[in-house]
């Protein structure tokens, strides 16, 4: 019946990890993910991904996706946690199209498919913001517009304003007439193809 005692030291090793919070990304962008309190990550899955190890990798995800992130520590404890990226739309521009217009006159621009507008360059514009605004360049020009939805996503477009120049018309004098003389026929005119007017034109 003797007995003896002895006692020992029993360490908890516990991994605290941390991981940046929930994001949102417009599509085609980017987010950085990053954990500590671990020594080693691994992450999953790895779809859209630059890497699937490291405490930072880049998220490029095409649709919401939801990742995990296994934290392990030096004494091989470890602990999961996740992170999801929300992928929101981009908006989808539809615009009046090209003009053409005579110098000196204008064209109205219009624009639809997301919650806010802005136009550049301002040169011949009315106003640089709203889905129309009245286009009267002097010489042509595309006007690019951009469009960002309630997600603060943005797109943009260009619509070209071609400015035809006005011709040149000249005509010369015509000789005398009596009052009570024959019709007289108007010609002579630059470029041809004009029309005439004036009193006693008909």
């Amino acid at each position: 019946g003797c007995t003896g005692t002895a006692s020992a030291t029993v360490n908890i090793d516990q991994v605290n990890l941390n991981l940046s919070s929930n994001t949102s990304i417009c599509e085609g962008s980017n987010t950085t993910l990053s954990a500590s309190g671990a020594s080693a990550y691994s992450w999953s899955p790895a779809t859209g991904l630059n890497t699937t190890t490291g405490s930072i990798v880049i998220a490029s995800p095409l649709s919401t996706a939801t990742y995990s992130v296994t934290g392990t520590s030096s004494n091989g404890c470890t602990a999961i946690e996740n992170v999801t990226v929300t992928v929101n739309p981009l908006p989808v521009l539809t615009t009046s199209g090209d003009a053409t217009i005579c110098a000196g006159t204008s064209a109205t621009l219009n624009v639809n498919g997301a919650d806010t507008f802005n136009w550049s360059p301002s040169t011949g514009l009315n106003n640089t913001t709203g889905v129309s605004v009245i286009a009267t360049p002097a010489a042509p020009t595309t006007y690019t517009v951009i469009g960002a939805n309630s997600f603060g996503c943005v797109s943009a477009a260009d619509i070209t304003v071609t400015v035809n120049p006005l011709p040149v018309v000249t005509l010369s004098n015509f000789s005398s007439i009596c009052s009570n003389a024959a019709l007289l026929t108007l010609s002579g005119g630059s470029p041809a193809g004009g029309s005439y007017s004036g009193n006693g034109v008909s």
